[in-house]
């Protein structure tokens, strides 16, 4: 496209966005533009995406949905694209000057409704937000976000963090002008303010923010419906694992090693280059051994109770050579002959159908165990201190005996609930359908706000 059409085209969209009123009742129907898709080297992150759409789609569907991503790779664009093909997409960012960089998220920013940003570890989309604010003066609002002193709010995220009754003992001492002054004007303006944990709204709530809502909303990857059982089922066969007769167990380092991954382009892959890297690296170290050491005793005191298998996998590209070198080659040889190592990175709809098929999942990562949750699969999550306030989502939806902080837990600890999980399998999914049952009503009420604030 030649400057000078990129240029009219953007002015012309630009005059839109200044004259077009907020949504009125028309024959056309409401527009709502999603924020998504932050990075693809986690399927968490990826599910985000899918979760977000589904739940507009379900509980909103006279409405037209433009998807805004920022990365989908590795599969995951296709993946989107087939699961919602009436969504349409756009790219672009917001440039220096605080404008669309391209003709089409103009157009979009011009015609769309509302923006809704999708669930993530923060408000990682602020700057994109704010750009709306400023140039449509239309409604914006969050979909279950983390929302405390660690995630990116003034803080140095390179410390050894707590657990979560240290992290909400720190909260009630800090004082209310914490947050940036642009972040914020941001959340105050929002139409709503859902937070994915009860820390983060009681947070949110003890530092006055002024959103239109401000409440407990689950994480979108709660909304993913997604499968694909066909190569499921060929994986299972494949590694001789049995619908119903094993479970999954997924690793991580305290922080993930961003400045390692080679997938990640927007990082060296030459190792850490500050100190704030370096301090990473050094707790990472530290830990790694101590940590998965407990998922070891586990696997080996459930495996021999039991007889049945299970599988290492990983939730993020580079937990697949930790699942290897952490716990397949630290297990005696005897407990290795009952475990299954996936050695490569899957897309989210494949994992959830091996979660569907699986006993439990236990993961240090919490997105692969709210996939399983939706699927409703029983979970365990084993909490790393470092690992802000998310983990209290669990307890926040009536599974708090399956959330753990790992230095409070040994092997033995966590094999004795997995054994009783796994004891009693319809039992225990019964409690998953529960849970589900509560968190399909809030789910209701996060995108009854998006409807509302389009349409009081």
């Amino acid at each position: 496209m030649q400057r000078r059409t990129f240029l009219q085209l953007s002015a012309a969209a630009t005059a839109a966005i200044a004259t077009r009123p907020v949504f009125a009742a028309s024959a056309r129907p409401p527009r709502v533009l999603v924020r998504s898709a932050w990075q693809s080297v986690n399927i968490g992150d990826i599910a985000h995406t899918p979760g977000a759409l589904a739940l507009l789609e379900r509980h909103f569907p006279e409405a037209e949905l433009t998807l805004w991503p920022r990365d989908l790779e590795f599969g995951a664009r296709e993946l989107v694209t087939k699961a919602f093909p009436r969504m349409r997409f756009v790219e672009g960012v917001i440039d220096k000057a605080g404008r669309p960089s391209t003709p089409e998220l103009a157009r979009a920013f011009a015609e769309c409704d509302i923006a809704v940003h999708a669930s993530a570890a923060h408000f990682s989309a602020s700057a994109d937000f704010a750009a709306w604010k400023k140039i449509t003066g239309k409604p914006y609002g969050v979909l279950g976000i983390t929302f405390d002193f660690v995630s990116g709010i003034g803080t140095d995220r390179s410390s050894e963090g707590g657990t979560l009754a240290e992290l909400r003992a720190q909260m009630e001492k800090l004082p209310a002008d914490r947050i940036e002054p642009g972040l914020r004007a941001l959340v105050d303006g929002a139409a709503f303010l859902f937070l994915r944990e009860t820390l983060s709204r009681d947070y949110a709530r003890r530092v006055g923010v002024k959103a239109g809502v401000v409440e407990f909303g689950p994480d979108t990857v709660f909304g993913f419906g997604l499968r694909d059982d066909t190569k499921a089922s060929a994986f299972l066969r494949k590694s001789g694992l049995e619908p119903g007769k094993f479970v999954c167990v997924i690793p991580r380092l305290r922080y993930t090693p961003y400045h390692h991954m080679k997938e990640d382009r927007r990082y060296s892959p030459t190792g850490a280059r500050n100190e704030s890297e370096r301090t990473r690296d050094a707790i990472n170290d530290r830990t790694a051994e101590p940590d998965h050491a407990r998922l070891r005793d586990m696997i080996a005191a459930w495996t021999k109770v039991t007889g049945l298998k299970v599988l290492v996998c990983a939730e993020m590209t580079y937990q697949v050579e930790l699942g290897r070198t952490h716990i397949l080659e630290k297990l005696p040889a005897d407990v290795r002959r009952s475990v299954v190592w996936r050695e490569n990175y899957w897309m989210p709809d494949e994992a959830a159908s091996v979660y569907a098929q699986s006993l439990c999942v236990v993961g240090v990562e919490p997105h692969s165990l709210i996939m399983s949750l939706a699927a409703g699969t029983p979970v365990m999550h084993v909490r790393q201190p470092t690992d802000t306030f998310k983990g209290h989502m669990f307890r926040d939806i009536g599974l708090g005996d399956w959330l753990f902080d790992i230095e409070e837990a040994d092997g033995a600890r966590l094999a004795s609930m997995l054994e009783k999980i796994t004891r009693d399998p319809a039992a225990s999914r019964a409690r998953v359908r529960s849970a589900m049952n509560g968190v399909e009503k809030l789910q209701q009420r996060m995108i009854a706000a998006v409807r509302t604030a389009i349409r009081p």
